[in-house]
């Protein structure tokens, strides 16, 4: 019943946390773009500003991220939760305040800052935590109901901001960041599992007292080399990472340019994006919620991957093709089936390390996705401001989705060819022979 409660609680935290962040999403292009390019449907200078942000929270995670996993595996899910969920609301609380030009400069350098410790840490410990307290025969199951609670706040964010205006939308999600912080540090209880290596960790560091004062820090200092170490120790660990990088190539490099190109091209706002984002997320919270749970006993987690990024793939293709405003709405129903690719990563993932383990893997595999951070912005950015602009070499303006669905598509002939080892659940990474 304690475990229940916990996962329950982790649940609400997770969903307050995300339905203050994804509520942001549909005002931020307008707001960007009315701040510097007044006006305007087409603003390379926003896109590259948001590309420029992208990259440098991208490096900072990167590192971070292994860090923030390997921290948490010390010290608890609980207390290292705590600091990228406080720092998220420092820059919304910029943008409640005024949406002036000066204070979008402000905003995007707070975003890029504690975007470094935030972006995808929350997510990342939160799979931690659920992997401390659901089996392994459950845990994609598990991990599929977590992402299908983000994808609810993703549509009741982009629900809420459809009837709103902007200036109360970053308010509300400001209020909202707080409140999920204070939920999370008065409800939620230290995942059982962490609470005990804890333990286990001070006894021996009592045992050896004298002879290594620095055994945590030094084992945290280490996080990006034991990341690698991880990569090295199980050829599907190295094979799901590499899965997971590409595929989050293209959704990175999706999420960048759609919203610029559906500006340009059909002349979307706040309402219409918000209104795509609200068709995306029923279908995923649908899928995940629902579908999930059912089909993930009886298929095999790497066959829901590759079907996932398929139909990934397939998603981009359509975005970059799309003929007539309507066809982005249609496109965006394929999120009911291309959702299934990243909780089964996870899983995969979660799977190959040992229990006292789980934020190093989690970690390791938010880091190899920051990588995609940094070169997504360097790819597709470019490519966004060349086609949407009057200097295009041909008429395309979706060519930057269409090399994006390229991306999906490698990731999904990688897939097709992994080969899931039994989980070694019950032995510890570091302690594996690495690949040679």
């Amino acid at each position: 019943m304690e475990k229940v409660s916990g996962l329950s609680h982790l649940f609400v935290t997770v969903f307050l946390y995300s339905f203050s962040t994804f509520m942001v999403i549909p005002a931020i292009t307008d707001v960007t773009m009315s701040a510097i390019c007044p006006g305007k449907d087409e603003c390379s200078l926003a896109i590259y500003l948001s590309a420029l942000q992208q990259a440098i929270t991208g490096l900072g995670t990167l590192f971070m991220m292994p860090l923030m996993g390997n921290l948490s595996d010390a010290y608890g899910r609980k207390v290292v939760l705590t600091v990228p969920m406080a720092l998220t609301i420092l820059p919304l609380v910029t943008l409640a305040y005024s949406r002036s030009k000066y204070f979008v400069y402000a905003y995007y350098v707070l975003k890029t800052i504690t975007s470094m410790v935030c972006e995808g840490s929350v997510v990342c410990l939160a799979l931690a935590y659920v992997a401390d307290n659901i089996t392994e025969k459950k845990r994609a199951s598990a991990f599929g109901i977590l992402s299908g609670i983000t994808s609810c706040a993703f549509v009741c964010g982009n629900l809420f901001t459809r009837f709103i205006s902007t200036e109360v939308t970053f308010q509300v999600a400001t209020g909202g960041a707080v409140i999920a912080v204070v939920y999370m540090r008065i409800f939620l209880p230290e995942s059982p599992l962490a609470t005990a290596v804890i333990s286990e960790k001070e006894t021996e560091c009592l045992l050896k007292k004298g002879s290594s004062k620095t055994s945590h820090f030094s084992n945290t200092t280490t996080s990006f080399s034991d990341a690698i170490c991880l990569l090295r120790s199980s050829s599907t660990f190295s094979r799901i990472a590499i899965i997971a990088f590409f595929g989050s190539l293209a959704e990175i490099g999706l999420h960048g340019s759609l919203l610029y190109y559906l500006k340009a091209e059909y002349h979307y706002n706040k309402d219409q994006f918000a209104d795509l984002m609200v068709i995306n997320g029923i279908a995923a919270t649908i899928s995940q919620m629902l579908l999930m749970p059912i089909l993930a006993p009886v298929l095999k987690e790497d066959k829901m991957v590759a079907v996932g990024l398929f139909f990934s793939c397939a998603q981009i293709v359509l975005y970059s093709l799309a003929w007539s405003s309507w066809v982005p709405y249609m496109a965006a129903l394929f999120s009911a089936v291309s959702v299934f690719a990243p909780p089964c990563i996870r899983s995969i993932a979660s799977k190959q390390v040992g229990p006292s383990e789980q934020g190093k893997a989690q970690g390791g595999i938010a880091g190899v996705c920051s990588l995609s951070n940094v070169v997504s912005p360097l790819i597709f950015s470019p490519l966004t401001a060349l086609f949407l602009s009057d200097s295009a070499p041909f008429h395309f303006p979706g060519f930057s989705l269409m090399c994006c669905s390229l991306a999906a598509m490698i990731a999904f002939i990688q897939s097709t060819v992994i080969k899931v080892i039994p989980p070694v659940s019950t032995y510890r990474a570091d302690s594996v022979e690495p690949l040679v």
